[in-house]
């Protein structure tokens, strides 16, 4: 059965110096061995800024080719958000880069209108599922994880993965046509088998955080990743990390608070398909799609 071997990077952000986060992260992604996705926090290249026209590239600007050029040299897949302009409007963009240079993207659904988000960029509209060696991966942004009608686990059978299915093509990112996603596929079986969430979830709501990831785990029957940074942004918000990874039935495989850590760990697909054969509760979902 298959197994993935993933890293997570939690680390303190320089505020607005792409050139001090990229190479802080660099340092860290060098030394890495035997991993295959290395995961960062959102907008790894900034903190969670505001400042949308002083910060925003194109996605041929210099941060997605950093992301290219590494991820081609360590030959790993390399994923975090950053802050994107694409025709007049700014994105917090997540970007799943390949080591051979081919990359889909998703734009973050959900904006923190609380912290002014909504008023500087612009929500995205459709998910992204990644595939990777038989695993199916959910990639998210920070406050969608408040929202779980948008992560919530569907039949790989429902018109919805022919919708994501074209999304990825779009992207020129490989995926299995949709008609190996369509009525090919077993009965009820899952869209995605790893909820991936990358963050700045500040520690006052940090509560929530852990619950959330915990009951998404739960609920949608898959791994959970939830990668978040530490220390103090330009605003005086202070982030105690707590970047985890749960299982299936909501156990905490890995955890850290209040520090910089870099952790890695293999994802046994055996392990997910135990749980979800012996604890069948998928199936009993409601058929209805929320568009």
């Amino acid at each position: 059965m298959s197994t993935l071997t993933i890293t997570t990077i939690q680390s303190n952000l320089h505020w607005e110096n792409k050139v001090a986060n990229l190479q802080q992260f660099e340092e860290k992604i060098r030394q890495l061995q035997r991993t295959e996705i290395v995961i960062l926090p959102e907008m790894f290249s900034t903190g969670f800024s505001m400042q949308t026209e002083k910060l925003a590239e194109k996605m041929d600007g210099p941060t997605v080719a950093w992301m290219k050029k590494l991820s081609a040299e360590k030959k790993i897949i390399l994923t975090g958000s950053l802050i994107i302009e694409d025709e007049g409007n700014y994105y917090n963009r997540l970007v799943w880069m390949l080591p051979n240079g081919q990359y889909g993207y998703y734009d973050k659904r959900h904006l923190f209108a609380y912290g002014q988000e909504d008023q500087h960029y612009t929500p995205g509209n459709k998910r992204l599922i990644a595939s990777v060696k038989g695993w199916k991966i959910n990639l998210l942004v920070c406050y969608d994880l408040r929202f779980p009608v948008w992560s919530r686990q569907k039949p790989a059978d429902s018109s919805l993965a022919d919708l994501v299915a074209s999304e990825m093509e779009a992207h020129d990112f490989p995926m299995p046509p949709p008609e190996e996603t369509g009525s090919s596929a077993t009965e009820q079986s899952p869209e995605y088998d790893l909820l991936v969430y990358v963050a700045n979830w500040p520690e006052r709501r940090n509560h929530a955080w852990k619950t959330l990831l915990q009951a998404r785990a739960i609920e949608n029957q898959c791994y959970v990743v939830g990668v978040n940074r530490v220390g103090n942004d330009g605003n005086g918000n202070y982030h105690s990390g707590d970047s985890m990874i749960v299982d299936a039935m909501g156990t905490v495989l890995y955890t850290k608070s209040h520090e910089e850590d870099i952790f890695t760990i293999t994802l046994e697909k055996g392990s997910l398909e135990e749980v979800r054969n012996k604890l069948p509760f998928l199936k009993d979902g409601d058929r209805f799609l929320i568009a």
